[in-house]
Parts: structure tokens; C-alpha cells; sequence
């Protein structure tokens, strides 16, 4: 259970990085179509924004959102475990962005948000230990 957990927080802190990054570089916009150029991290905040579109405003706000969290996410080396209270705060962080994520959606996207997001969760545990 702890293994999974610690995939999750991963898996978390991959997303808070990479997605603004990789919108930089050509990515889909949040609520568009999902394009093939997109991997790991950018994948999870795809499932969360699974078939809800963003006007431009709600695009900008996200796209706030998202670089605000990725400067305070601990630094992270590849090949080397974090430490314990890193990823205490990356999953702090996570959550801290997701709810605020969910506050620039309308009350009908905050459901469908609300279902990818337990969708997600539900998967993630899914896949077990050491995975």
C-alpha cells in the first residue's frame, strides 16, 4: 500500500512539472482534443479534464495554477528516492492544486471533474503494490 502511494505522489509531482512544460511545447490546451505529442504527467491532468472544455479564461487560470505549483514542488533527482517529507509535500502540493484547479470550473464541469478524478484514483489503486 505504501508502494502505490508513493507511485501516486510520483506520478503527481510528474504531472505538477511537466504539464505547463509540455503545453509550452506544443501540448493540447486543457479541454481540447488530447494529441499524441503528450506523456506522463500531461496524461493525468488530460484525465482530469476528460470531457470538459475551458474558454480562455478558465485556460489562462489553469495555466496559473499549474506554474504556481510547479515552483513550489521540492526538486526532485532522477535514479534517487525522495525523501520522505518531499513527497509528504509534493502530495500536499497535489491537493492543493487540484482543488483549486476545480474552483475555475462551472458547477456542471466540477462533476465531471469530481468523476475523472475518482476514476483516476480508482486506477491508480488498482494497479497494486510496486507499480
Amino acid at each position: 500500500m505504501k508502494r502505490s502511494w508513493i507511485s501516486l505522489a510520483v506520478a503527481a509531482v510528474v504531472l505538477a512539472v511537466v504539464a505547463p512544460a509540455a503545453r509550452a511545447q506544443g501540448g493540447p490546451p486543457p479541454g481540447g482534443p488530447p494529441q499524441g505529442g503528450m506523456r506522463g504527467g500531461g496524461r493525468m491532468m488530460e484525465m482530469l479534464l476528460k470531457d470538459i472544455t475551458l474558454d480562455d479564461a478558465q485556460k489562462a487560470k489553469l495555466d496559473s495554477i499549474q506554474q504556481k505549483f510547479a515552483k513550489e514542488m521540492p526538486p526532485m533527482t532522477p535514479g534517487e528516492r525522495p525523501s520522505d517529507e518531499a513527497m509528504a509535500k509534493r502530495r500536499e502540493l497535489m491537493t492543493r492544486q487540484q482543488e483549486e484547479v476545480r474552483t475555475i470550473l462551472t458547477a456542471e464541469q466540477q462533476k465531471a471533474y469530481d468523476k475523472n478524478l475518482e476514476e483516476m484514483r480508482a486506477r491508480m489503486q488498482r494497479r497494486g503494490p510496486g507499480n
